[in-house]
């Protein structure tokens, strides 16, 4: 008699115990707060920072975080959040071409060993209308303080540099060569002029000085003096960092001073500094809408061992015979509310022999694209969990929104990633987002007609996404900012 109480009692527990998981497996909580009525960002003050010893084997400085510059753009919210999507849309074309047409080597054409680190302040472009992160740093010796996008899309470090033949504006004055130190050009022939994809230029133009072009799919391009530079992150200084010093910037370039690539091939800034940073960087964006208050953690980016947390959710990087920029990852399914989701495969996202097809994370772009079968799949499947919440008009690029106008917070189906090596649960705020501040909300994924899948920045966020070059992995970790 007694066993079969125990018995009783043991199966009441696990059937609490399973359903209560089942049940938090299926539904999560979205804090209902549409996009602010106004702008109300600044950015942070000027670079400054303790000064690093180089032997230092990690370091961790505070930086302040900005989503907005209001200094650039009378626009409201609701409008820059447009603009957004309007550059995001170029900036899958741009990524969607470079694939298409790789050849194999660095897709920029037209483009004693130490474990020190830094770490730097990463910042929202959202005000100037992108969907790319900035960070702030110096370049050159004395250091002039710069903004520098951040893209794991591209390789080629550049800025813009004077004399000007063609220069955007940009919110810090345009960089001098001729009043730093450590500045050099590189020699054309040279092994280091030879390591970009045409440096036949050199012989076309007749140049002592070797010559650089990066070219994007949306018609932007930069081109100059190839160079070696000194870079300084908060007192950490990296000397002879080879980047392009670009006279005729032209396109959609806009408010910072020029790009940091942080690519997988041979010339962006973690493969440059592999033997002083270990092949390790990571970085943690926050929403992009939070003014960077005292109150909410700011987004940041760490080179060195300490970006990677021991405890990240790895999937391995696959590797692209054609095409050596981007990071590749196995993404084997999807769930939405608990299940897998049918029509969601690996064989959707599979890179071939040939480099077509694949799934790669990109920190430039902003919503994440699934081939059109998989997104449809998905969509379905969300659309057929969230029944309970009114339906709203579709939404620039989205066709699946919600009317969560007067409401606090609603539930939501989960979504999970599944990867090789391990899955990755998103908050519903990685991907219910408001777009207006009327209570629209709508699921932030879309659809492509091309073979290649890009998880967006919008899905990173909070997330502590840590790239291990010589371990071959990404890494994820929750709430890590």
């Amino acid at each position: 008699m007694e066993r079969k109480v125990l018995n009783t009692l043991f199966f009441s527990v696990f059937a609490v115990l399973f359903f209560t998981s089942s049940a938090s497996s299926q539904y999560q909580t979205l804090v209902v707060n549409t996009l602010p009525s106004s702008a109300t960002f600044s950015w942070p003050e000027s670079l400054t920072g303790e000064s690093v010893s180089e032997s230092t084997t990690s370091l961790s400085v505070h930086l302040s975080h900005v989503d907005a510059l209001s200094s650039f753009s009378d626009a409201s919210p609701a409008d820059l959040f447009n603009l957004r999507l309007q550059r995001d849309s170029l900036r899958v074309k741009s990524i969607t071409s470079l694939a298409a047409v790789s050849t194999g080597r660095n897709a920029t054409k037209r483009t004693p060993r130490s474990a020190g680190g830094f770490s730097g302040a990463v910042i929202s472009g959202l005000s100037q209308g992108s969907g790319e992160y900035f960070m702030r740093l110096g370049v050159g010796t004395p250091a002039t303080n710069v903004y520098m996008v951040l893209d794991t899309g591209s390789d080629v470090v550049w800025l813009q540099c004077s004399p000007c033949k063609a220069c955007y504006n940009q919110s810090d004055a345009i960089f001098d060569p001729k009043k730093s130190k450590t500045f050099a050009t590189v020699p054309c022939g040279s092994r280091l002029c030879r390591r970009l994809d045409d440096s036949s230029e050199c012989v076309t133009r007749r140049s002592k000085t070797c010559l650089y072009q990066v070219s994007y799919g949306d018609g932007s391009f930069t081109e100059g003096d190839f160079s070696t530079e000194t870079l300084t992150f908060h007192g950490a200084r990296v000397d002879h960092v080879p980047l392009g010093c670009g006279h005729d910037n032209e396109g959609l370039f806009v408010g910072a001073a020029g790009l940091l690539g942080l690519g997988r091939g041979g010339l962006s800034f973690p493969s440059q500094t592999k033997n002083r940073y270990n092949g390790k960087f990571s970085y943690c964006l926050v929403d992009r809408t939070s003014s960077g208050s005292s109150s909410k953690p700011p987004s940041t980016i760490v080179f060195g061992n300490d970006a990677v947390p021991k405890t990240s959710v790895f999937t391995p990087l696959l590797t692209n015979p054609k095409l050596d920029t981007f990071y590749y990852l196995q993404l084997l399914g999807i769930s939405v509310g608990g299940s897998r989701v049918p029509g969601v495969s690996e064989s959707q996202f599979k890179l071939d022999a040939t480099g077509n097809g694949g799934v790669i994370i990109d920190s430039g772009t902003s919503v994440t694209r699934l081939t059109q079968s998989a997104y449809v799949a998905l969509r379905d499947a969300f659309r057929l969990g969230a029944t309970k919440l009114k339906r709203a008009p579709s939404y620039s690029l989205f066709d699946t929104c919600f009317d969560l106008s007067g409401m606090t917070t609603v539930k939501v189906p989960t979504v999970v990633f599944h990867f090789g090596g391990g899955e990755v649960s998103l908050p519903a705020s990685n991907y219910l987002i408001p777009v207006n501040t009327e209570g629209r909300f709508c699921f932030a994924f879309a659809g492509t007609m091309g073979s290649l899948s890009i998880i967006g920045n919008i899905q990173q966020q909070g997330f502590r996404v840590a790239y291990d070059l010589v371990g071959s992995r990404v890494g994820f970790l929750s709430r890590a900012c």
